[in-house]
């Protein structure tokens, strides 16, 4: 049977706060087997026969708007397409040693393709990116996530308003490690 990682977006964040054994609760009542969330930032791991991933990110989308009352995008991974997400190298490996922080921004789809070179021209000093397919790489260059000079609505403009969630490249490698294809 498929297994599937998603990737909520808004999950424990802002006041949003969301019980990880009521979330695992809420996807075995769509039928999906072996549920598992991964740390408390909306990852859920799961089997299904449903082959379809964009199905499954609207069933669960709608779920949990029902359930929560409020939106929750959800982009969804198989462990193949995490491990080659994982290995992707985005940036030299001097610069990511160098950097504050590496960051993976999940896509629903595929932006716009004049969406690279959007992102050049929102990237800073401290925020660079390099998009590959539907994951967006972030190289963060300061302590500090808030001292990001990026605004979420220039990010949203330059992605063509696709839907986003991100991760560390940390947390994508530790599920890459025990989720990945074995």
């Amino acid at each position: 049977m498929p297994k599937y990682i998603a990737f909520l977006r808004a999950v424990n964040v802002g006041g949003r706060i969301v019980k990880m054994d009521e979330l695992r609760e809420q996807f075995s009542s769509l039928g999906f087997s072996n549920v598992e969330s991964f740390i408390a930032s909306g990852n859920v791991i799961f089997d299904t026969k449903v082959a379809d991933a964009r199905k499954l990110e609207k069933k669960i989308e709608k779920h949990l708007r029902e359930w929560l009352g409020y939106a929750v995008e959800t982009m969804i991974r198989t462990p193949a397409e995490l491990e080659a997400v994982a290995q992707f190298e985005p940036f030299a490996a001097a610069d990511i040693a160098a950097a504050g922080a590496l960051h993976v921004v999940f896509l629903a789809a595929e932006p716009p393709a004049d969406a690279q070179a959007k992102l050049r021209d929102v990237a800073t000093d401290v925020d660079e990116f390099n998009l590959n397919g539907r994951e967006l790489y972030w190289l963060f260059r300061a302590k500090k996530f808030n001292e990001s000079k990026v605004k979420p609505a220039q990010m949203d403009k330059a992605l063509g308003k696709t839907p986003a969630t991100a991760r560390s490249i940390t947390t994508v490698r530790k599920l890459v490690a025990k989720y990945g294809n074995k």
